[in-house]
């Protein structure tokens, strides 16, 4: 069967999900003037040194040479001023944000939607069209400094995309394993048991990072575990913990009808094992050798090497197998081995994700729960209730 052509039109609308980041830390970086509570005159303040210095200084390794004067904080944190949710002042300043950034786009052509009922909504849709006239494109527009800027003044993160039908009836939803459905690192696990914690968590931060080749980075890490009992992964799963709302989402997309998948750089045994618990559909992952007496593992690998392309691949193979347009695929991942699959899901999204996967990600979220995936569709907090009844 013919794969389901993915459709190459340009959006002529834009919807923009805004989240209020109420689950972290606001303005993390306090100006000195502006602390977050009052000092007194018996408080113990650091002495000042190099290493006290907060981000943002001068470039400098000579105290003598530092500023007396603190440096200009960045933009003022408006949210504490007008309301730590998505308050009416914040969609103003939303919209007179997008006229800015927007050539030809005016204020009475935005609408917005609230996800939440309630005066504290922190989940907003806004509407725009994205004139002929406009050279901006979805990828300049995700990026763009006022937006940025915007997002930082009022402690939100604005999430584009292309608002089309697709964007609310996806089909399937694949995910990354580990930091994704599950807060380890599985191989930095198994390495803690023997003590080489260290090094192993070493190579796969460079890796997740892209500073790294992945499939090296992997065999490397692999031949460290030599020795390891056949037993190990039972002897994990009781430790393995689901990133919250993990199971709540997958309930809701298969109530939806969605086909789910776990498409992981981790190894089989605890890849089948949670998709058994979550009721996945797909699972796949890489394959350690065991010693041929099944006592032990030997530190390599065996069959394909499951890296970003094959994650990529395997999305592909899935959307032909089921007859799902790209265009209904909803992919998560953390890491930069996920970009691929990020990039060519209709909606690929970096959640919690390192920082240069962040840059690159289509769409990013750091909400304390997964389930907030389902505002990315669309779907109101109301509606989510009823989904897992």
């Amino acid at each position: 069967m013919p794969h389901p052509p993915s459709l190459d039109v340009s959006p002529t609308h834009i919807t923009a999900t805004l989240f209020y980041k109420s689950d972290t830390p606001s303005h993390f970086f306090p100006h000195p003037d502006n602390p977050v509570s009052p000092r007194s005159p018996l408080d113990n303040l650091p002495e000042a040194s190099l290493e006290a210095l907060k981000d943002g200084v001068a470039p400098t390794e000579n105290m003598s040479e530092y500023p007396l004067e603190p440096p200009t904080p960045g933009p003022n944190p408006l949210d504490h001023l007008y309301g730590s949710y998505i308050s009416q002042s914040c969609l103003t300043d939303f919209f007179v944000t997008l006229t800015t950034v927007v050539t030809g786009l005016m204020d009475d052509m935005i609408t917005s939607r609230r996800l939440q009922s309630g005066k504290l909504c922190s989940v907003v849709e806004v509407t725009f069209p994205l004139p002929i006239s406009s050279a901006l494109t979805l990828e300049l527009l995700r990026r763009h400094e006022g937006v940025s800027r915007f997002e930082r003044e009022w402690h939100v993160e604005a999430v584009f995309q292309a608002d089309t039908i697709y964007r609310r009836y996806k089909r399937l939803a694949v995910f990354d394993m580990d930091s994704t459905l599950i807060q380890q690192e599985v191989i930095d696990e198994i390495a803690a048991l023997i003590g080489v914690q260290n090094e192993v968590s070493a190579i796969t931060a460079a890796a997740m990072n892209g500073e790294l080749d992945f499939e090296a980075s992997l065999r490397a890490r692999c031949a460290l575990l030599k020795g390891v009992p056949s037993g190990v992964f039972d002897m994990l799963k009781p430790s393995i913990t689901l990133n919250e709302g993990v199971k709540d989402l997958i309930r809701a997309l298969k109530r939806l009808g969605y086909k789910t998948a776990v498409l992981s750089g981790g190894f089989t045994p605890l890849t089948g094992w949670m998709g058994e618990q979550l009721g996945l559909d797909y699972d796949f992952a890489n394959h350690l050798v065991v010693s041929d007496d099944g006592l032990t593992l030997t530190g390599e690998l065996t069959g394909e090497i499951v890296h970003a392309e094959r994650k990529k691949q395997h999305v592909l193979e899935i959307a032909e197998k089921e007859g799902i347009l790209l265009e209904q695929v909803l992919a998560v991942g953390d890491g930069a081995n996920d970009l691929p699959m990020l990039n060519v899901a209709g909606l690929g999204v970096a959640f919690h994700a390192k920082p240069m996967v962040q840059m690159q990600a289509p769409a990013r979220l750091n909400a304390k729960s997964m389930l907030d995936v389902l505002y990315l569709l669309g779907i109101t907090r109301e509606e989510q209730e009823v989904l897992l009844r």
